[in-house]
């Protein structure tokens, strides 16, 4: 059992069994009150950062949508594209659906079944969709590296729906992929030909991030035979706290994602009525929780030290691995919320971690 350090342009770290940077585990690197700093991002007015107008009945008038990309059967140039992919129905009622993502068939070796890979987009729980286009980029470039088949949900947005509606779409997704598994004679013809139904990875950026740990957890709670999820892929996981990090406070005013937009997107996001400490975006909180850590599979986590996040993804290694988790964990010290967005030379370090993290899985590793 030990805690690795590998050097590169910046300090990556790798965590399997320790806590990170040598802190007692529990410890969340809080601020005492003598030792808090003024709000530097509060003049940052959070509605104009995300683009949005709260209307009277709560919900909210999207201004500027960030642009989408068809599924390649519906895209005329969808050949050039490397991949793969459809679109399919979930739930009609509540306007859920998925895309499939698979390598095309020419990039794999015949009768080889692929993991599976169920994908939840970031956006702060507000926005974004499975067509996003960095959110389809990345499923693309995934599906063509591991190889292995990405499915990526378009859950409900807040605050017309709020938690725990995203998790209830996850876990409808996970039904529903269930129902594919168990129809010999009918379902989705990619899946049935390629998917290794027993290598399942819940995987998410961002908020998603978190919408893929909690559905990890309430998976625990279905009967999801002959399903059986490995672990769970967070990069830049999105929880928080009513107490203040030095992360949070040290970059309030963090263009990406300033300290204002990170409290109104959970209090967009929270059941009304509730505070940054309900246990959907505080999970130190729940004790109850922390018993079905150690049921979780093997975890990835990948951060950055300029990220407003990064004492809570730390804290959340420490949380894991301190209840029994297998937990893999990449930090580098420089590097800020959302980067891998921008920058293509840590997108290709991060692709790169997460193949190697899918393909080391296997079906006897299973907790489900």
């Amino acid at each position: 059992m030990a805690t690795n350090v590998q050097q590169e342009q910046s300090c990556t770290e790798t965590t399997t069994t320790d806590c990170p940077s040598g802190r007692k585990p529990g410890s969340t690197n809080m601020e005492s009150p003598k030792e808090l700093k003024p709000h530097a991002g509060a003049h940052i007015n959070p509605y104009e950062h995300m683009k949005v107008q709260l209307n009277p009945d709560g919900t909210l008038t999207r201004l500027a949508e960030l642009p989408t990309l068809e599924a390649s059967m519906d895209d005329p140039y969808g050949d050039t594209r490397g991949i793969l992919s459809k679109d399919v129905t979930l739930n009609p009622e509540k306007k859920t659906w998925a895309r499939i993502i698979r390598p095309k068939p020419e990039h794999l070796e015949p009768g080889n079944r692929l993991p599976l890979v169920m994908y939840f987009h970031g956006g702060g729980f507000t926005t974004y969709n499975a067509g996003t286009v960095f959110c389809n980029n990345l499923c693309e470039r995934t599906a063509r590296l591991v190889p292995c088949i990405v499915v990526t949900v378009s859950y409900r947005h807040a605050p017309e729906h709020r938690l725990p509606a995203a998790y209830e779409d996850a876990d409808e997704a996970l039904m529903w992929l269930k129902q594919q598994a168990l129809d010999s004679q009918g379902g989705d013809p990619w899946l049935k030909e390629l998917a290794d139904f027993t290598r399942i990875l819940l995987f998410g950026w961002n908020s998603g991030a978190n919408v893929a740990f909690n559905a990890r957890l309430r998976a625990l709670d279905l009967d999801l035979v002959p399903l059986k999820i490995l672990g769970v892929i967070m990069t830049q996981p999105l929880f928080g706290g009513e107490e203040r990090t030095r992360s949070d406070l040290k970059y309030a005013d963090d263009q990406m994602l300033p300290l204002t937009v990170s409290d109104l997107t959970w209090e967009l996001t929270l059941p009304v009525g509730s505070n940054r400490d309900h246990e959907y975006c505080n999970p130190w909180a729940n004790p109850r929780l922390h018993e079905k850590l150690k049921k979780i599979g093997r975890v990835l986590v990948r951060g950055y030290g300029g990220d407003i996040t990064i004492d809570r993804q730390r804290s959340l290694v420490e949380l894991l691995v301190k209840n029994g988790a297998e937990v893999v964990a990449y930090f580098d010290e420089v590097g800020f919320h959302g980067i891998d967005l921008i920058d293509s030379r840590r997108a290709v370090v991060t692709l790169n971690y997460l193949k190697d993290f899918i393909n080391s899985t296997s079906s006897k590793s299973s907790s489900s």
